[in-house]
């Protein structure tokens, strides 16, 4: 028990720079969140459903996180910061670090769409402040999650997303070999918002290039490298 505990406020520390000794992330309230929601989700599954909801109550008061009962989270799970909401039938793996003000929300349970309503979320996914992550999507592992995007869609492991409705974006291969990758994204003139649309708009040329090829293939036309998507000027 000691032992998974001191293994758990070291990795806390390794992806927070802030705490100076392992006593002081005992006072951390994403430490005592889900703390509360092992004891919770204990009771939850023993159907002890309003006890799992006093605790999680409780919890919420104390500490500004909303993690339903129901939820499944695996090992060294961590909110940086608070105010995290996290819906029932959400998947959390191993060494997730979720951000202030994340949510991992639902879809409407009358969409057709039975039982899994909220997301899950691989080993190692990092989600940005105010990410909102919606609906019964899979983001894959290792992915990131850039601050106030939202996830409607399934994401790609190792990939990282930004902007609304979440894209992937182009990141430095020695950003993306970092062991951690604090909020997210990388912090540099990678994320500027100019060069943002720059690879915005290079992804959709490659998606009309790809579905150009598409089209000429099935009209056993000529091969779609010949054909220019935008005529020069001067020509016919």
């Amino acid at each position: 028990m000691l032992r998974n505990l001191i293994a758990y406020l070291d990795s806390v520390k390794a992806r927070d720079p802030a705490p100076r000794s392992r006593a002081e992330i005992l006072l951390y309230p994403g430490l005592w969140s889900l703390a509360f929601h092992r004891v919770a989700h204990r009771l939850y599954r023993a159907r002890l459903y309003f006890l799992a909801r006093a605790v999680n109550h409780f919890s919420r008061f104390l500490t500004g996180n909303d993690i339903h009962p129901g939820a499944r989270i695996g090992k060294r799970f961590f909110i940086d910061h608070g105010f995290t909401v996290i819906g029932e039938t959400a998947e959390i793996g191993d060494d997730v670090t979720l951000y202030q003000n994340v949510t991992l929300g639902g879809t409407d349970p009358a969409n057709g769409i039975a039982g899994k309503r909220h997301p899950t979320l691989e080993d190692g996914v990092i989600v940005g402040s105010g990410a909102q992550v919606l609906g019964p999507v899979r983001v894959g592992a290792r992915a990131r999650v850039g601050a106030n995007a939202v996830v409607t869609k399934d994401v790609k492991e190792g990939a990282t997303m930004v902007g609304i409705p979440a894209r992937p974006m182009l990141v430095d291969v020695t950003a993306y070999q970092r062991e951690f990758l604090p909020y997210g994204t990388p912090c540099s003139d990678c994320v500027d918002p100019e060069r943002q649309k720059l690879e915005l708009l290079q992804l959709e040329i490659d998606q009309l290039q790809k579905r150009l090829a598409e089209l000429v293939a099935e009209r056993g036309g000529a091969p779609a490298q010949d054909i220019p998507l935008v005529k020069e000027r001067g020509r016919a």
